[in-house]
């Protein structure tokens, strides 16, 4: 029952990460995704969509670690 909660856990640190780092790159992957749906997605402001991606990242990283650390202790 750890083992998937611990691979989620490890993913969504990895994409924390992502987003936290190169947001430009989650934007793009996401605009991407949209297109595919036949759907334009482009931000209003993109300093603004940087700026809240980064942030986004670095709450899933500080989630995912506590999660893992939540994971350690609780075995």
């Amino acid at each position: 029952m750890l083992i998937p909660l611990i691979l989620l856990a490890i993913v969504s640190l990895g994409v924390g990460i992502l987003y936290s780092s190169r947001p430009e790159v989650a934007i793009e992957w996401q605009r991407r995704a949209y297109e595919a749906c036949n759907w334009r997605l482009e931000p209003i402001s993109l300093e603004k969509e940087l700026r809240n991606m980064k942030n986004m990242g670095k709450f899933l990283v500080l989630l995912s670690m506590a999660t893992i650390v939540y994971i350690i202790v609780n075995k």
